[in-house]
């Protein structure tokens, strides 16, 4: 623990080094690196995985500008969240807390609780999935193995937040490795590629609800209350000088962060379209996509899914732990160890796996339910990175409060659509 101590305690010089103009270029960024790549994996956990995967083997790159659309938003959310634990060196659940009656405080900690469980779902059902695709282990034993996987990354955390924000991002790497390598064996379409990036437009009913899907994969409340968090007390800022200074250095990190996990999500639906969709193949189950990459590629091909599916589902579940621990802590002010939540949350998955229901159909019920709960981080979070009182010097401006209400009306708005289709 004191190497870990020590390194953090020479990043935070290095920071404020930096915060001070005694380093010049590119090493200015390096201290600041780090946050952004752990929300990111919420990004890409198997929720994203299954609506991606469908939506290009249904509609090919058509709806491929509706993951631009939602990067963006993405961009602009975390943003926000990483200015407010800057600006207040509090999380957004510590802030709801003070600014909110206790009866509201507590409400907004229960669906918060019930976000993470669907998170968690998802999660450790996409991981332990992996384990079964790639080593032909049952689903109830693979999914033991994911726990002990979960556990291994989390011992990270413990390392200190540097020796977390270095696991996590060469997890990413993985992931986007694993990708790139699947666009080459794809060979999609190029000018169709261009078109679905940047043309929007939908084909029937059911073209909107994927794509409201995808939406409600992405956006995802857990990394809203976390980016906050991680951010707060990371590197402090003295003055308001200082913290305009730390959050343009955090928008970077956010930037890099955001582009990668759209590159992600983007691949994933663009293979789907040149492999699935190209041959008139319908994939809703990631198994199944499993198995037609090994057909339409190579065994090559479906290893590397399954791989990507593993690292994505391990590395994002134990951030859904983290940001629950955030949630209780800042709500309701207690905090129970991380070991234990992590085996609280592991609870539900593993049952659901041991009785049989499949496993694609759960991560698509996860998406509802946190399709419930987007409105309840993205609210707050809005209403306090706009007060004057609350962010002083880094208060939003006038076009970035209009823009995010308009954003927020839209993916509150679309998150109900799945909730009514869902339901009917």
């Amino acid at each position: 623990m004191k190497k870990s101590q020590s390194i953090e305690q020479i990043h935070s010089k290095s920071a404020q080094s930096i915060l001070n103009e005694d380093v010049k270029g590119l090493k200015r960024i390096l201290p600041f690196l780090g946050p952004a790549f752990i929300a990111a994996i919420a990004y890409i956990d198997p929720g994203n995985f299954a609506t991606n995967i469908a939506a290009g083997s249904k509609y090919g790159y058509l709806l491929l500008w509706v993951i631009l659309f939602s990067n963006i938003m993405a961009l602009i959310i975390q943003s926000l969240s990483a200015k407010l634990g800057i600006a207040t060196g509090k999380n957004l659940a510590e802030v709801a807390r003070e600014e909110f009656p206790k009866p509201v405080s507590i409400g907004l900690w229960i669906q918060g609780e019930l976000v993470i469980m669907a998170t968690d779902l998802a999660e450790f059902i996409g991981a332990a999935l992996g384990i079964y695709l790639l080593f032909g282990i049952p689903l109830l034993e693979a999914s033991l193995i994911a726990a002990v996987g979960s556990f291994a990354i989390l011992e990270l955390q413990r390392r200190g937040y540097r020796s977390l924000e270095a696991g996590i991002t060469g997890m990413l790497f993985i992931v986007v490795l694993s990708f790139v390598v699947q666009m080459f064996f794809a060979k999609p379409d190029v000018p169709s590629l261009i078109s679905g990036l940047f043309t929007p437009q939908f084909d029937g009913l059911d073209s909107v609800v994927l794509a409201a899907g995808i939406l409600g994969a992405t956006v995802m409340p857990h990394a809203i209350y976390l980016h906050s968090a991680l951010t707060q007390k990371r590197i402090v800022g003295e003055t308001d000088r200082e913290k305009k200074q730390i959050f343009r250095f955090e928008f970077i990190d956010i930037l890099i962060a955001m582009l990668i996990a759209g590159f992600i999500n983007g691949a994933m639906l663009i293979v789907s379209s040149a492999l699935f969709h190209k041959n008139g193949l319908f994939v809703e189950d990631l198994d199944v996509a499993f198995h037609y990459f090994g057909e339409l590629v190579n065994p090559i091909s479906a290893t590397l899914f399954g791989l990507g599916l593993l690292i994505a589902g391990l590395s994002s579940s134990s951030v859904g732990t983290m940001s629950g621990d955030v949630i209780m802590q800042g709500f309701i002010h207690f905090r129970i160890p991380i070991y234990v939540r992590r085996v609280i949350t592991m609870v539900p998955p593993i049952v659901i796996i041991a009785i049989g229901i499949n496993p694609t159909t759960a991560l698509v019920a996860s998406q509802v339910i946190l399709s419930f709960g987007i409105g309840f981080a993205l609210i707050p979070l809005i209403m306090f990175t706009s007060s004057k009182r609350i962010m002083r010097s880094l208060v939003n401006t006038k076009w970035i409060t209009v823009l995010s209400w308009i954003m927020a009306t839209i993916i509150v708005a679309l998150n109900i659509f799945i909730l009514i289709q869902t339901f009917l």
